[in-house]
């Protein structure tokens, strides 16, 4: 049984209004140095499972009330491998593989590079809260795994795309942002890093 009240709501006796429902699925967020942000996640199963789908739902929301470009299920206390992001058009690179992509749900994803080249980038993450740091992630990857209706998703990306899905990734693995980092210089609080901006070619 999961923490963080998600498998344990389903045992509660039904909510009396549609207010509680809506704040029954809003979930809390694991922040840095909590142990399921350093355990590696479990395979799901059976990606047709209610509970998963119930998961991912929720997950959903709490990416919307908070905002973000992702969310993992570690992230919620949940220690599966699940995954949600989006590629807003603002964030992308002009590259011919990095689309803009409406908010998508991954179970069980797989990352393979495409290629050794790296590119530095700044990466925030709504479990490491208020800071943000200069991320080397692979220019270029395909990630595949099964969409929530069980169909099977399989792209070659690069630009945001690329890193907003290693990114939410690592977290199934235990890995936040600041592990990746080469130069510690880079990390920062998001207020000091909009006061005094630093320009990544020349850094």
């Amino acid at each position: 049984m999961f923490r963080n009240g998600y498998m344990l709501r389903q045992t509660l006796p039904a909510p009396r209004s549609a207010a509680i429902v809506a704040l029954m699925s809003i979930l809390k967020i694991a922040r840095m140095g909590h142990p399921v942000l350093r355990a590696r996640s479990q395979p799901v199963a059976d990606p047709s499972a209610p509970e998963i789908h119930g998961l991912i739902a929720d997950m959903a929301e709490t990416l919307a009330d908070i905002g973000g470009a992702g969310l993992a299920a570690p992230q919620v206390h949940v220690p599966l491998r699940v995954v949600i992001f989006r590629v807003p058009q603002e964030r992308l690179t002009g590259r011919a593989d990095d689309q803009a992509q409406d908010l998508t749900a991954i179970i069980n994803p797989v990352i393979e590079p495409q290629g050794d080249e790296k590119e530095l980038g700044w990466e925030g993450c709504l479990s490491v809260p208020g800071l943000k740091g200069a991320v080397p992630r692979f220019a270029r990857i395909r990630y595949h795994g099964l969409a929530p209706d069980g169909t099977r998703i399989d792209r070659t990306v690069e630009g945001f795309h690329a890193r907003v899905v290693q990114h939410e990734c690592d977290h199934l693995d235990g890995v936040l942002y600041p592990q990746r980092m080469t130069d510690m210089r880079l990390l920062m609080f998001v207020e000091e890093g909009t006061r005094y901006p630093i320009d990544l070619v020349t850094a």
